[in-house]
């Protein structure tokens, strides 16, 4: 049997907020999704990030209810450089992402940064060092 990952799924507070975040990750979304209920996006080698409001898993899942305290989920992107890493950092500031850590050269070879998005999960940013 084969498994493969295709969804990764969140579930979002507010959607043009959380689509504006990713957009200036550089997931290329539409503007026309910002206020549908649910949005895939897929990208490199076709695994698909959706993103559902709050109400759409209600519809779908009356029993869910949002999860209390700490993370549960951490996306990594990887970026080009580590130039990139920075400076995409720096964006994401700019467009409301919450501080987690700022950019730094870690110990396993990859400049590497952290920031939450409009719901609270962590973003992690990575470039292979040199």
């Amino acid at each position: 049997m084969t498994v493969r990952l295709h969804t990764v799924g969140l579930v979002v507070k507010d959607m043009p907020r959380t689509l504006a975040f990713y957009r200036a990750l550089g997931l290329d979304i539409p503007a026309k999704e910002d206020h549908a209920p649910h949005v895939e996006f897929t990208g490199a080698g076709g695994v698909v990030m959706g993103f559902d409001t709050e109400e759409m898993v209600l519809r779908t899942d009356p029993k869910w209810t949002a999860p209390a305290g700490g993370q549960r989920v951490n996306l990594q992107f990887e970026l080009g450089s580590a130039a990139e890493v920075d400076s995409r950092y720096t964006q994401l500031l700019a467009v409301g992402a919450g501080e987690y850590a700022a950019p730094w050269d870690a110990f396993w070879g990859q400049r590497f940064a952290r920031v939450t998005d409009p719901d609270g999960n962590v973003v992690s940013l990575f470039a292979e060092l040199g």
